[in-house]
Protein backbone atom coordinates (compact mmCIF):
# COMPACT_ATOMS: atom_id res chain seq x y z
CA UNK A 1 0.00 0.00 0.00
CA UNK A 2 1.01 3.70 -0.24
CA UNK A 3 0.54 5.83 2.50
CA UNK A 4 -0.42 9.63 1.98
CA UNK A 5 -0.32 12.73 4.24
CA UNK A 6 -1.06 16.08 3.14
CA UNK A 7 -0.39 19.41 5.12
CA UNK A 8 -0.12 22.97 3.90
CA UNK A 9 -3.88 23.41 4.16
CA UNK A 10 -5.19 26.89 5.98
CA UNK A 11 -6.53 30.21 5.75
CA UNK A 12 -5.78 32.55 2.89
CA UNK A 13 -7.22 36.26 1.76
CA UNK A 14 -8.32 36.36 -2.22
CA UNK A 15 -5.27 36.52 -3.88
CA UNK A 16 -2.61 34.92 -1.82
CA UNK A 17 -0.51 32.00 -1.90
CA UNK A 18 -0.33 28.34 -0.63
CA UNK A 19 1.99 25.49 -0.69
CA UNK A 20 0.41 22.19 -0.39
CA UNK A 21 2.46 19.23 0.48
CA UNK A 22 1.61 15.33 -0.28
CA UNK A 23 4.59 13.17 1.46
CA UNK A 24 4.07 9.39 0.22
CA UNK A 25 5.29 6.50 2.13
CA UNK A 26 5.09 2.28 1.98
CA UNK A 27 5.18 1.08 -1.89
CA UNK A 28 5.96 3.99 -3.54
CA UNK A 29 7.84 2.46 -5.88
CA UNK A 30 4.53 1.14 -7.26
CA UNK A 31 3.20 4.29 -7.59
CA UNK A 32 3.76 6.04 -11.34
CA UNK A 33 1.58 9.45 -11.34
CA UNK A 34 0.23 11.59 -8.18
CA UNK A 35 -2.83 13.96 -8.73
CA UNK A 36 -4.18 16.71 -6.79
CA UNK A 37 -7.98 16.69 -6.10
CA UNK A 38 -10.51 18.98 -4.27
CA UNK A 39 -13.72 19.02 -3.06
CA UNK A 40 -15.99 22.20 -2.05
CA UNK A 41 -18.96 21.36 -0.02
CA UNK A 42 -21.81 20.23 -2.43
CA UNK A 43 -19.83 19.51 -4.48
CA UNK A 44 -18.52 16.06 -6.04
CA UNK A 45 -14.73 16.21 -6.32
CA UNK A 46 -12.47 16.81 -9.04
CA UNK A 47 -9.04 16.96 -10.70
CA UNK A 48 -6.94 19.62 -10.46
CA UNK A 49 -2.99 18.84 -11.29
CA UNK A 50 -1.34 15.29 -11.92
CA UNK A 51 2.96 14.73 -12.36
CA UNK A 52 4.29 11.61 -13.14
CA UNK A 53 7.20 10.81 -10.89
CA UNK A 54 9.73 9.23 -13.71
CA UNK A 55 9.81 12.44 -15.93
CA UNK A 56 7.75 14.92 -14.44
CA UNK A 57 5.26 15.57 -16.97
CA UNK A 58 2.34 17.44 -15.88
CA UNK A 59 -1.23 18.00 -16.40
CA UNK A 60 -3.96 20.46 -14.89
CA UNK A 61 -7.64 20.83 -15.06
CA UNK A 62 -8.19 24.61 -17.06
CA UNK A 63 -9.28 26.41 -14.13
CA UNK A 64 -5.63 26.44 -12.57
CA UNK A 65 -3.35 26.85 -15.20
CA UNK A 66 -1.23 29.80 -14.94
CA UNK A 67 -1.91 29.98 -11.40
CA UNK A 68 -1.22 26.56 -9.91
CA UNK A 69 1.91 24.41 -10.22
CA UNK A 70 2.60 21.02 -9.12
CA UNK A 71 5.92 19.38 -8.60
CA UNK A 72 7.79 16.74 -7.20
CA UNK A 73 10.84 15.80 -5.08
CA UNK A 74 11.90 11.94 -6.03
CA UNK A 75 14.56 12.21 -3.22
CA UNK A 76 11.96 12.92 -0.67
CA UNK A 77 8.77 11.06 -2.38
CA UNK A 78 6.91 14.45 -1.73
CA UNK A 79 4.51 16.05 -4.13
CA UNK A 80 3.85 19.97 -4.03
CA UNK A 81 1.10 21.99 -4.87
CA UNK A 82 1.80 25.78 -5.40
CA UNK A 83 -1.32 27.70 -5.60
CA UNK A 84 -0.92 31.27 -6.48
CA UNK A 85 -3.67 34.41 -6.70
CA UNK A 86 -5.97 32.19 -4.26
CA UNK A 87 -9.66 32.73 -5.21
CA UNK A 88 -12.92 32.03 -3.14
CA UNK A 89 -14.30 29.28 -5.34
CA UNK A 90 -10.51 27.75 -4.61
CA UNK A 91 -12.68 26.72 -0.95
CA UNK A 92 -12.47 23.49 -0.62
CA UNK A 93 -10.80 20.18 0.97
CA UNK A 94 -7.27 19.03 -1.40
CA UNK A 95 -6.75 15.68 -1.41
CA UNK A 96 -3.23 14.23 -3.04
CA UNK A 97 -3.37 10.73 -4.44
CA UNK A 98 -1.77 8.01 -6.16
CA UNK A 99 -1.95 5.79 -8.68
CA UNK A 100 -0.01 2.73 -10.78
CA UNK A 101 0.46 3.04 -14.36
CA UNK A 102 -1.86 1.18 -15.33
CA UNK A 103 -5.46 1.72 -13.95
CA UNK A 104 -7.85 4.65 -11.19
CA UNK A 105 -6.15 6.68 -8.62
CA UNK A 106 -6.39 4.10 -5.52
CA UNK A 107 -4.33 5.78 -2.68
CA UNK A 108 -6.22 8.66 -1.27
CA UNK A 109 -4.95 10.89 1.96
CA UNK A 110 -6.85 12.38 4.32
CA UNK A 111 -7.35 15.58 3.21
CA UNK A 112 -6.23 19.10 3.53
CA UNK A 113 -8.95 22.16 4.10
CA UNK A 114 -7.72 25.51 1.91
CA UNK A 115 -10.37 28.64 2.72
CA UNK A 116 -9.80 31.43 0.55
CA UNK A 117 -11.99 34.63 2.14
CA UNK A 118 -12.69 37.20 0.35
Amino acid sequence: QVQLVESGGGLVQAGGSLRLSCAASGRTGSSYRMGWFRQAPGKERGFIAAITWSDGSTSYTDSVKGRFTISRDNAKNTVYLQMNSLKPDDTAVYYCASRARIGNYNYWGQGTQVTVSS
